[in-house]
């Protein structure tokens, strides 16, 4: 199974897709910086959910809203997204793949501001397929940089991403799907070209 890996704003492989590990802005291309993996499945949830948040970026609401979008972007799309937000090392990492069951038509998203860029994605090779990867380093750019967040709140950019993803899934699939960044609570949610080289990891 392929899965793509675009932690932002730049990019590098690792052995595995860096569930529990987002990427510094300052990382060269072509370079891994290793960072020891975590595996702690007792941080998660008891039930099924599409959001975790082990850092308390989220309240009670915004998670059951987001929940509930990603919930609709399944229905509509038969793509499944779903939401890690943390503070590495305190994440369940990868333990999150058995209890997601992360496929080939699977985003995960993981929101971690360790590092500065606080906009993470794993995305499944089937999605890649339909999802320009030029739209990840973009909407990274947009709501994940540290000026963002830092005057928003995480959760701000974290909601901010989820509609992004929404109604670019949501597109039509084309030459010019996804070419802006768009949510549906800023006016000016529209993307602006940012550029930058992507390195795939599979396993």
């Amino acid at each position: 199974m392929a899965f793509l890996q675009y932690p932002s704003p730049s990019f590098r492989t690792t052995s595995l897709p860096t569930f529990s590990v987002p990427i510094t802005a300052s990382s060269r291309v072509g370079f891994a910086e290793a960072k020891v993996g975590v595996n702690k499945p007792e941080l998660l949830p008891p039930e099924f959910t599409p959001v975790i948040d082990v850092a308390g970026f989220l309240s009670d609401g915004q998670e059951k809203r987001l929940a509930e979008e990603i919930s609709n972007i399944e229905k509509d799309t038969g793509f499944k997204l779903r939401v890690l937000a943390q503070n590495y090392p305190d994440t369940p990492g990868l333990a999150i793949k058995d209890f997601w069951q992360v496929d080939d038509r699977t985003i995960v998203f993981v929101a971690d501001p360790t590092f500065g860029n606080i906009l993470n994605f794993n995305v499944g090779a089937s999605v890649d397929l339909d999802i320009p990867r030029s739209f990840w380093s973009r909407l990274a750019g947009k709501y994940g940089n540290i000026f963002y967040w830092k005057e928003k709140g995480e959760d701000a950019s974290i909601e901010a991403a989820v509609m992004a993803i929404s109604n670019c899934l949501k597109e039509p699939v084309g030459p010019n799907n996804c070419s802006e960044i768009m949510c549906n609570s800023e006016k000016s949610c529209i993307g602006r070209k940012v550029y930058y080289v992507l390195l795939v990891t599979k396993w």
